[in-house]
This record gives C-alpha cells, sequence and structure tokens, in this order.
C-alpha cells in the first residue's frame, strides 16, 4: 500500500475509530464502522446491543439498517466497510450475502472473528462472491478501546463481577504478518484483565 492510498484508507478508519470511541461514551463495547462509496460516508453506526438489550445490534447491522433507507441494497456492492474490530462471524456473513465490496478493520477478533481471526467466512467456499480483508488499521487504537471498556463495570452484564482489581494494561505486541489467522483461544484484548 502506498502512502497516498495509506492516508485515504487511515481517513476512514479514523471515523471509525471516532464511532467506537462514542460508543465507549455511551457503555457499548466500543465497535464502530463508516461504509464508504465513492470516496464518501454513506452510513455510520456503533455496537447498539447494551442500549437495545438485543445481541445483534452490532456496528455494521444499525450502519446498514441506515444506509437500507436511503440507498438501493445494490449500491453495497459498491462500498467498503471500515470498522474497529474484524467483523464477527454473524456480521461477515451479513456482508458476504450483501456483496460489500471489501474489508478494512483495526484488530481481529479471534473468538468470533469471520474473516481469519476463527473462520473465513468472506472468503470459504459459497454461491455468494467473496470480498478481500485488510486489518491492523490502527490496530493499538481499536485495542485499547475494547480494553478501556473490559476493565469497566456493566451494569447490564446478566452477573457483574467487581473489576476494582484489573488494571488497564498498555502494552501491545507487535503485530504477526500472516495469512488468515487460525482459530484460537485468545483474543487481541484477552491481556486486559487481572485477577
Amino acid at each position: 500500500m502506498n502512502a497516498e492510498e495509506k492516508a485515504y484508507h487511515e481517513r476512514f478508519m479514523r471515523e471509525a475509530i471516532n464511532m467506537a470511541e462514542l460508543a465507549l461514551r455511551s457503555d457499548e463495547t466500543p465497535v464502530g464502522c463508516v461504509f464508504v462509496r465513492d470516496g464518501e460516508v454513506i452510513g455510520r453506526g456503533m455496537n447498539a446491543t447494551n442500549k437495545t438489550l438485543n445481541g445483534t445490534r452490532h456496528a455494521e447491522f444499525v450502519a446498514i439498517a441506515g444506509i437500507l433507507e436511503k440507498h438501493p441494497i445494490s449500491s453495497l456492492k459498491e462500498t467498503d466497510l471500515y470498522v474497529t474490530v474484524e467483523p464477527c462471524v454473524m456480521c461477515a456473513s451479513m456482508l458476504r450475502q450483501y456483496g460489500i465490496r471489501a474489508v478494512y478493520f483495526g484488530c481481529w477478533n479471534e473468538r468470533f472473528g469471520g474473516t481469519g481471526g476463527v473462520l473465513n467466512v468472506h472468503c470459504d467456499p459459497s454461491v455468494d462472491k467473496p470480498y478481500p480483508v485488510t486489518g491492523g488499521i490502527f490496530r493499538e487504537e481499536a485495542i485499547m478501546l475494547l480494553r478501556k471498556f473490559y476493565v469497566q463495570e456493566n451494569d447490564k452484564a446478566p452477573e457483574p463481577k467487581q473489576k476494582k482489581t484489573r488494571e488497564l494494561k498498555t502494552e501491545i505486541l507487535p503485530m504477526e504478518i500472516h495469512a488468515p489467522r487460525p482459530s484460537s483461544s485468545k483474543s487481541e484484548t484477552s491481556q486486559t484483565q487481572t485477577g
């Protein structure tokens, strides 16, 4: 990726980070996204699972619902997604069914990832056209937003646990350069808790 392409992608990932920061301030899991077509943002989303008590209200679903109010479904075939965390299996499948053009994300989701973190929904054999993914854009910022969320109390959690002994860890290991990630039981945010 040359400097011009990098600046282009970072511009939109910065907007996704801004949405994730808004989610964090709203007591939501800090995942944010923007959908971009022809260099313009046509949709924004952040997680709304806590507010709505609906586990399907992921940032991607929220944004697409808004997009479809103003644009035809076919417009998604010319659209790129910028999201702070790798799409989960559910979202990766939806994106493939809608024919998204490409996905750019911050950090991997090694528990539920659908674009290499756990499964390769974006490119496995299917009737739906595969889409390319690029990860690691503002990875450290995406990880830190998740870590900040997981060290705070969540009043809507079924069984809240005391987190007074937890501390925010700021060290982030360098990103490994590799093909799609194999399944793993530890996520990039797993070093968020002690005690």
